[in-house]
């Protein structure tokens, strides 16, 4: 492996660096496209500037949409040319749509040919650059664990799951059991003596720390990292590289001081934040209730032939501060589907219907639950509404689980974007993670996000 220094990048050095080039391509192969005799549609001037910030605000926002910003599908040649031809057709056509703050339709329309052409090369491009290149092993981050024996594969897995550039290529471990030292894969174990020439010889660039008990940190292991910190390596704890890198909190490796984890999110008390929020709510809500309404014929019928039972359907959820109320659906089930008493819903769930599928997979569903938002029970983004008999269940065995009633449950959530139903309590515990996330890190800019994988969500069919 070499020991020269590696240069990486980070997850959201990686996210600023495509944002920033997707533009810088596109406009560069626009100002190409003008050197075409009698190609005069999109034009580089002082006085049309705005024409490049609409441009601009578009790729980023249809780009969000279209998953252009996932490293896993930027890392993938064909998921590149897929969302490359979405976001392109869908900026290209937003942009001709809106001529007040973009150029006037030009009386010969091969020239808008000519755009989307030279739009949808420097994009495709500047992508395929990108998937050669800098998502390739040459910016591999190498780092090593120090940590008990029994931790290494979750460990490992938990960051290399999202993170294919960071390698864990060495372990430390902390029990100094000889006998059960082993490696893991291509993981190996360093002896504490080794760590120093480990390190150099391998281009590790960070350690991490991933212990809630400190007595397995020897002496002479605490002065090995000490001369490591001194002579420039990065020394972490796990649980913050986690938390950046997957955008989860780690509950299973904290212990009961949540404070000094959870230093939640200003957001949460702040007025301003709060009430802007609110009206964008009330918005929306009126919005989703007007198209509700439009599609109710749709649904009645749907309902009448395959569902065979009542229209709506209301169950009790727990609210804000532990408060139940009752939420507001579209049946998708059969009827009498718990007869049997409250289980966990699941994938290819025989309970619901044909149309009921349907139903989940595009979100309709969950169309009267603006009435709820309407009501204040919820809002539009928050951590998903949980029944009362699961949640009395989940919080006798999982820590912090009730943390999530601080804030207002939602319509859609950063768990919800980011993991699939849960059928089983290990589910509940992963979406904690990522509910514990957005109740720390709440930021419009995260809403902006949570809103736009939504919209992914609907338009690539993948409703649960």
């Amino acid at each position: 492996m070499g020991s020269s220094k590696k240069m990486h990048f980070e997850i959201s050095e990686r996210k600023l660096l495509l944002r920033i080039f997707d533009v810088v391509f596109v406009l560069f192969g626009l100002y190409c496209l003008g050197f075409i005799p009698g190609v005069n549609y999109f034009q580089f001037s002082f006085n049309n500037y705005y024409w490049l910030v609409v441009l601009a605000i578009y790729i980023n926002v249809f780009g969000a949409v279209f998953e252009m910003y996932n490293l896993q599908v930027a890392s993938n040649q064909f998921d590149v040319l897929r969302s490359t031809i979405l976001t392109t057709t869908s900026t290209v056509l937003f942009y001709l749509l809106t001529p007040v703050v973009t150029p006037q339709l030009p009386k010969n329309r091969l020239q808008l040919v000519f755009f989307y052409i030279a739009f949808f090369l420097a994009l495709y491009i500047w992508r395929t650059i990108y998937v050669r290149f800098i998502a390739s092993n040459r910016f591999v981050q190498y780092a090593i664990l120090v940590c008990d024996k029994s931790q290494v594969e979750e460990l490992v897995i938990g960051l290399e799951s999202v993170d294919p550039h960071y390698k864990i290529i060495g372990y430390v471990d902390l029990e100094n059991n000889s006998i059960s030292n082993l490696d893991y894969q291509y993981v190996r174990h360093i002896p504490t003596d080794e760590l120093a020439s480990f390190v150099t010889e391998n281009g590790i660039s960070e350690i991490l720390v991933a212990s809630q008990k400190t007595d397995g940190i020897t002496t002479d292991l605490y002065q090995q990292l000490l001369h490591l910190l001194e002579s420039g390596k990065n020394i972490r704890e796990y649980t913050h590289v986690y938390e950046s890198k997957i955008q989860r909190i780690p509950v299973q490796y904290i212990s009961r001081d949540f404070y000094r984890f959870f230093p939640f999110n200003r957001s949460n008390q702040n007025k301003l934040y709060l009430s802007f929020i609110r009206v964008l709510e009330i918005i929306l809500s009126l919005i989703g209730l007007g198209i509700g309404f439009v599609l109710i014929p749709i649904i009645l019928i749907g309902n009448l032939f395959w569902n065979k039972g009542k229209l709506f359907y209301t169950q009790k959820r727990v609210g804000k501060d532990g408060v139940v109320f009752k939420i507001i659906k579209f049946r998708t089930m059969i009827e009498n589907a718990e007869k049997n008493g409250a289980v966990f819903a699941k994938s290819n769930d025989s309970r619901v219907t044909k149309f009921g599928k349907f139903l989940r997979k595009t979100r309709i569903d969950e169309f009267p639950q603006f009435i709820n938002i309407l009501k204040g029970d919820m809002a539009v983004i928050g951590p998903r509404p949980e029944r009362p008999e699961f949640v009395n269940e989940i919080a006798q065995i999982m820590p912090f689980y009730e943390t999530r009633h601080i804030i207002k449950p939602g319509l859609t959530g950063w768990a919800q974007v980011n993991y699939s139903y849960g059928e089983k309590l290990e589910d509940s515990l992963i979406k904690l993670q990522y509910d514990l996330y957005y109740i720390k890190h709440r930021s419009v800019y995260l809403d902006l996000s949570i809103a736009f994988k939504t919209i992914s969500t609907v338009l690539f069919y993948r409703g649960q």
